[in-house]
């Protein structure tokens, strides 16, 4: 007989490792939606789950958690918050520029090339 709860726990543990390591790719000086890491980290359309397990992330980890935008390049963390302006501050030192609050996602996105064969 399986263990219920350990097995989903795992599952789960999977989903986060996965996310991370997908994250731990995108370079400095791009950036990706939550919709976008999704679907590279092969999670579907798990947007919102990947915006609420980053928001967990350690103070100190060296994830970069600020290349990820909400849908359209926008900044979800509010203006004035400590998260948010810390945000800002790590896009603009890579040289990506914050205009109303938005990203230029043309300019900006992250869009790994597909190897195939």
């Amino acid at each position: 007989m399986t263990d219920a709860p350990a097995d989903t726990e795992n599952a789960a543990q999977i989903r986060r490792t996965t996310l991370y390591l997908t994250l731990a790719q995108v370079p400095a000086g791009k950036v990706v939606t939550y919709g976008q890491l999704a679907e590279m980290a092969g999670l579907g359309r798990a947007a919102r789950w990947v915006g609420r397990t980053l928001s967990q992330l350690p103070n100190d980890t060296k994830l970069p958690w600020h290349r990820v935008l909400a849908a359209g390049g926008r900044i979800s963390l509010p203006a004035g918050s400590a998260s948010g302006d810390e945000q800002r501050a790590r896009l603009r030192m890579e040289g990506i520029s914050v205009l109303n609050n938005r990203v230029d996602i043309q300019r900006h996105g992250w869009r790994p090339v597909e190897h195939s064969g």
